[in-house]
C-alpha cells in the first residue's frame, strides 16, 4: 500500500517564507512557520511534561498493590486484579480519547480537557489519604475500611483513568506531530524521536519508583501523594508554556465513522464488480489532500493487500450516489486496510501485555516476603525494585540509540538499525527469559521456605530480596526493546488522518493484556484450589507456588513468539511519505538507507 508522492509541492502565498508542508497549523488555524514552530524547540516542553507527569502517575502506580495490600487489607489474587484492572482502564481508555481528538476537538485541546480531570482525580486521592474519615487509620482492622473509604479511594482512580485517556494518546502525537515529514532533515530527526521520549518517561518514573514509594512506606501515604499531585500540576504548566510553540492538525474526521464507512459501502455494492482499471474508482483530486497535508494512497491488488481486504475495494467502485455511505475515495478503503492489517501484530502484543503487569504486583508481592535489610538501619521498600527495570531500560534505550543503531545501519542500511518488527521480536524473546527467571527466583525462594519451615503469613524468608534482581533488570531490557518498537509501529504504520487511533492500538494491547491478566490469575488461583487442594496463589504467599504460575507464563509467551513470528512474516510495511525535491539536498547515504528502510518486504 504505496502511498502517492505528490509531484509538486504545496506553495504557499506567504511571501516565499518557510512554511510547513505537512497541513499544520497554529492553535488559532493558521499557517506554521518551520523555523519558529515544531521539531526539538516545541519537543522539549512535551519531553519535560512527560517527565513530570510519569512521576506523578507511578507516583500512584508503583506502590498502589502495597497500600490495597497494608491498607485497604486486600488478598493477594484480590489486590493484584484490581491494580491490574484499573492500569487496564487506563490503557483502554485512549482509544475514546483518540476519537474525541480526531474527530471532535482537535488533540491539544482533547489534552487540556483531560488533563484538568486527571488533576481532579489526583487532589481526590490526595484527599481520600489524608482527610480524616476517608484514610484508612494505621491502628484500625480490616473491618473498619469502610465501603465509603473504598468507593472515595476507587472513584478517584478511576477519575485518574478517564484524564489519562484523554492524554495517552495525544501527548506523543502532539510530539510527533512537530515534525514535518515533507521535510527530510526533519523526518531523519524523527525516528530518534520515540527513544528519547521512552527515555524522558522512564527518567520520570525513575523518581517515583525511588523517592516517592520510599515517603509512602517510611513516611506517610498523604505526603507520598500529595507530591506526585503537585508534579502533575507543574507538568501541565510546563506543556501550556510552549503553547506559542506547538504545530496542529485540525481535526480529520472520526476514523471510525471513516472505517464504518467503508464497510457499509462495500456491503451495500456486494455484487458488484471492481474493474480492472484501478483509475476506473473514487478517488479525490490530488490538491484536495495537498491541502489537508495529506496524500493520496494507490489502489492495491489482492496479490499485495489481504485476500480478505480485497472485498472492501467495491466501497470505491463508482456509484451515481454522492453519500459517503455508499462510495469512498480509494485512499479511505485503502487507509481502513491499512488500519485492519495492524490487527494480527495487535494480537501479538497482548501476551507481552500480561508479562507486563506481573511487575506492579507478583513481583511487588514477592518482595514482601523476604529479607529487604540493607545495612543496619534501612530496610527498602518492595516497589522500589521497580527501579531497577526503570535503570535498566534507561540504559539500554541510550546504548540502543548511541551504539546498536550506527552499528547496525552499516550493515543493514536501514536508518533504524534493525526494523521494528525486529525490534519487537528481540523484546519479546527477551520477555520470555525474564519469567523463566522469575520462576527459577520463586523455585528458590520456596526451596528456603522449606528448609527453615516456614509456614507464617507474616514470616520473613531469610533470603536477601535482590534475589529478585535479575527479572527486574531484564524486563527493563526487553521493554526497551518491545515497548518503544510497539508505539513506533503502530505510529508508523498507522495511515496519517489515523494516526491517533493508531497509537491507542498500543494503549489497547496494553490494556487488554491487564484485563487478561486478571483472568488468567482468578483462573489459575481457582482451577489449582479445586478438590480442596492447595491453590498456587494463596493470601499466604509463603504457602503458595508462584513458580508454577510463572511456569505457565513461559509457556504462554514462547506460544505467543512463535505466533509474531509468523504474522511478522506475512506483514507488508506500509511505505512512508516518498521522497520529493527537498530529499535531494539530502547526502546520497542517508537517503539510500532511508529508501531501503522505507521498501515494503
Amino acid at each position: 500500500m504505496e502511498p502517492v508522492a505528490a509531484e509538486e509541492k504545496v506553495q504557499s502565498d506567504h511571501g516565499g517564507q518557510d512554511y510547513t508542508e505537512d497541513g499544520t497549523v497554529d492553535l488559532h488555524g493558521r499557517p506554521v512557520l518551520r523555523s519558529s514552530t515544531g521539531k526539538w524547540k516545541a519537543c522539549y516542553f512535551l519531553v519535560g511534561y512527560e517527565v513530570f507527569e510519569r512521576m506523578a502517575f507511578y507516583g500512584i502506580a508503583a506502590n498502589l498493590v502495597i497500600y490495597l495490600r497494608h491498607k485497604l487489607h486486600e488478598g493477594t489474587v484480590e489486590s493484584s486484579n484490581h491494580v491490574t484492572n484499573w492500569v487496564g482502564t487506563v490503557w483502554m481508555l485512549p482509544i475514546l480519547g483518540a476519537y474525541v481528538a480526531d474527530a471532535r476537538l482537535g488533540r491539544y485541546w482533547t489534552f487540556i480537557i483531560a488533563s484538568g480531570i486527571y488533576l481532579m482525580g489526583m487532589t481526590l486521592l490526595t484527599m481520600a489519604v489524608s482527610v480524616p474519615g476517608l484514610n484508612v487509620k494505621e491502628d484500625e482492622c480490616p473491618l473498619r475500611a469502610s465501603a465509603v473509604q473504598k468507593g472515595v479511594y476507587y472513584t478517584a482512580l478511576y477519575i485518574i483513568a478517564v484524564g489519562t485517556g484523554g492524554t495517552k494518546p495525544n501527548i506523543s502525537t502532539i510530539g510527533a506531530d512537530q515534525f514535518d515529514e515533507f521535510e527530510p532533515k526533519e523526518k531523519k530527526s524523527k525516528l530518534s524521536f520515540f527513544n528519547w521520549w521512552m527515555f524522558s518517561i522512564f527518567f520520570g518514573t525513575l523518581f517515583s519508583n525511588t523517592f516517592l514509594v520510599y515517603i509512602q512506606d517510611n513516611v506517610n501515604w498523604s505526603i507520598g501523594y500529595a507530591i506526585p499531585t503537585v508534579g502533575l500540576a507543574i507538568s501541565i504548566a510546563v506543556f501550556l508554556t510552549g503553547t506559542p510553540f506547538y504545530r496542529h492538525r485540525l481535526p480529520a474526521g472520526s476514523p471510525f465513522t471513516k472505517m464504518a464507512q467503508v464497510f457499509v459501502a462495500a456491503l451495500r455494492k456486494r455484487n458488484t464488480t471492481v474493474p480492472n482499471d484501478s483509475t476506473e474508482l473514487h478517488e479525490l483530486r490530488l490538491d484536495e489532500y495537498s491541502r489537508a497535508g495529506n496524500f493520496p494512497v494507490h489502489h492495491t491488488t489482492p496479490l499485495r493487500s489481504m485476500d480478505g481486504c480485497s472485498f472492501l475495494d467495491k466501497a470505491a467502485v463508482k456509484d451515481k450516489s454522492s453519500s459517503p455511505w455508499m462510495v469512498c475515495p480509494v485512499t479511505q478503503v485503502e487507509e481502513t486496510k491499512q488500519m485492519i492489517q495492524l490487527l494480527p501484530i495487535f494480537t501479538a502484543t497482548i501476551v507481552p501485555s500480561i508479562v507486563i503487569a506481573q511487575i506492579h504486583t507478583l513481583f511487588i508481592q514477592q518482595g514482601t516476603t523476604l529479607d529487604r535489610k540493607v545495612g543496619p538501619n534501612f530496610s527498602i521498600p518492595p516497589a522500589c525494585l521497580t527501579v531497577f527495570v526503570t535503570l535498566s531500560m534507561l540504559i539500554s534505550l541510550a546504548a540502543y540509540d548511541r551504539i546498536l543503531v550506527p552499528a547496525a545501519r552499516r550493515y543493514t542500511g536501514n536508518p533504524r538499525g534493525i526494523s521494528i518488527l525486529q525490534r519487537m521480536g528481540i523484546g519479546l524473546f527477551l520477555q520470555t527469559i525474564t519469567v523463566a527467571v522469575a520462576s527459577l527466583a520463586e523455585t528458590r525462594r520456596l526451596n528456603v521456605i522449606a528448609q527453615h519451615n516456614i509456614t507464617g503469613k507474616q514470616d520473613t524468608v531469610p533470603l536477601t530480596i535482590f534475589v529478585l534482581l535479575p527479572q527486574f533488570v531484564l524486563m527493563g531490557i526487553a521493554d526497551a526493546f518491545v515497548e518503544v518498537a510497539r508505539i513506533e509501529f503502530f505510529y508508523d504504520q498507522a495511515p496519517q488522518g489515523m494516526k491517533s487511533l493508531g497509537t491507542s492500538y498500543f494503549t489497547t494491547g496494553l490494556g487488554i493484556g491487564y484485563f487478561m491478566s486478571s483472568v488468567f490469575l482468578r483462573t489459575v488461583a481457582g482451577v489449582s484450589s479445586r478438590h480442596a487442594r492447595r491453590g498456587w496463589i494463596l493470601d499466604n504467599l509463603n504457602l503458595s507456588h508462584l513458580d508454577y504460575y510463572y511456569a505457565l507464563l513461559v509457556i504462554l509467551s514462547v506460544v505467543n513468539l512463535l505466533y509474531f513470528l509468523l504474522v511478522s512474516k506475512l506483514y507488508v510495511y506500509n511505505a512512508a511519505i516518498r521522497s520529493n525535491k527537498k530529499e535531494e539536498e539530502v547526502d546520497d547515504d542517508d537517503d539510500a538507507s532511508e529508501e531501503e528502510s522505507l521498501q515494503c518486504k
